[in-house]
């Protein structure tokens, strides 16, 4: 088992609000023990550039506080990746953002990606088919989800059973990239050893 921390962006003292994502990671990967917390005094959560200025030293100290917790990797679980390249030059475990990881795996399943937000309204789904579509029409062949509630919704089947081309899910992009930065790191361990040993 790995032990993952998940940074939420958005204040919040509502325990299911603040687990959605964890829950969804160690569904998607059994091998995750997760762990969420969010960042203080930001009830609105990351949404213009200043709530994410504010929010890059907390997601930093949160990261360097589950480090020495003994956790073996952190994931910011927004789509802006927040403090993302700050915690990773400061920490030896690997740090995760949902943003970074969509955009690399959209490119995986696609050369034309698109980029499509969040619309909560009630009427959001049907506008975000027909963003979607007219997305599609403009030569997308992969959509890159870009906010995390998103995942929350679970948007991302319907959509890509109503478009007809991949949806990249934000939280199984950022739990797939993180499983695969701890998996190469033991690797490297391993190969280590080895060599060590044939010497």
């Amino acid at each position: 088992m790995y032990k993952v921390g998940v940074i939420r962006v958005l204040t919040t003292e509502d325990e299911t609000v603040l687990n959605r994502h964890g829950k969804l990671l160690e569904r998607y990967y059994p091998m995750f023990q997760v762990t969420s917390r969010c960042i203080p005094e930001q009830f609105e959560g990351v949404h213009d550039e200043e709530t994410e200025r504010q929010s890059i030293p907390k997601v930093v100290a949160l990261a360097e506080e589950m480090y020495r917790e003994g956790f073996d990797a952190v994931i910011v679980s927004c789509a802006g990746d927040p403090g993302v390249e700050e915690a990773r030059k400061l920490l030896p475990i690997p740090v995760v953002g949902a943003g970074e990881s969509v955009a690399t795996l959209s490119l995986f399943f696609g050369e034309r990606p698109a980029v499509l937000g969040i619309l909560m309204t009630e009427e959001g789904f049907a506008k975000t088919v027909e963003k979607g579509r007219e997305q599609k029409a403009a030569g997308a062949d992969v959509i890159a989800l870009s906010c995390t509630a998103m995942s929350t919704i679970g948007i991302a089947p319907s959509l890509e059973e109503a478009l007809g081309i991949p949806v990249m899910d934000p939280v199984l992009c950022e739990g797939l990239m993180t499983l695969f930065a701890l998996r190469r790191a033991e690797a490297a361990e391993l190969m280590k050893g080895e060599i060590h040993h044939a010497k």
